[in-house]
């Protein structure tokens, strides 16, 4: 046989049983998946297996759950935890405080604000909004808090934890 044949074969071989490896494994992890979801909603599936854990914050007694947003706003803000901060009011739809260390920013322009959003305004005030308006300000979103309580008494003492 020729030489050259002799070492190309091991080595086709090889290239053959990695694809077809490979290919398995692709679709195994592709079974995982719900076929009746969208892709978009199989791939936060997917996210959420990389994503932190649950963070709650705590107004008034009523421990609330925010649903975090995977980014790295997010992910310096619970480096930080636990904070107990006092919050203060502006326009009567939001609470805000400046935080003592900058955060990485993801600016983008919401265009329209949800009560419950949980966002950074610059790279160092945190803003929980208990109004929905629009808004053509620029904001790094957090999270969002479902169910937030009414926050338009002045003032707000919050705890935010992991627990």
């Amino acid at each position: 046989m020729n030489k050259k044949l002799a070492i190309s074969i091991p080595i086709l071989i090889a290239i053959i049983v990695s694809v077809v490896v490979t290919t398995i494994m692709m679709n195994n992890k592709e079974s995982d998946k719900d076929p009746n979801l969208s892709p978009e909603t199989n791939q936060s599936i997917d996210n959420e297996e990389m994503t932190m854990d649950k963070v709650y914050i705590n107004i008034n007694n009523k421990k609330l759950g925010i649903d975090l947003e995977n980014n790295s706003t997010t992910s310096a803000l619970i480096k930080l935890l636990p904070l107990d901060l006092s919050m203060n009011d502006l326009n009567g739809n939001e609470k805000y405080v400046y935080l003592n260390e900058s955060l990485p920013t993801n600016t983008y322009s919401p265009k329209h604000i949800e009560a419950g959003d949980v966002m950074l305004f610059g790279d160092n005030c945190l803003v929980i909004f208990y109004e929905s308006f629009d808004t053509s300000y620029s904001y790094s979103k957090i999270g969002h808090i479902n169910n937030l309580p009414s926050l338009d008494d002045g003032n707000v003492s919050i705890s935010i934890d992991m627990k």
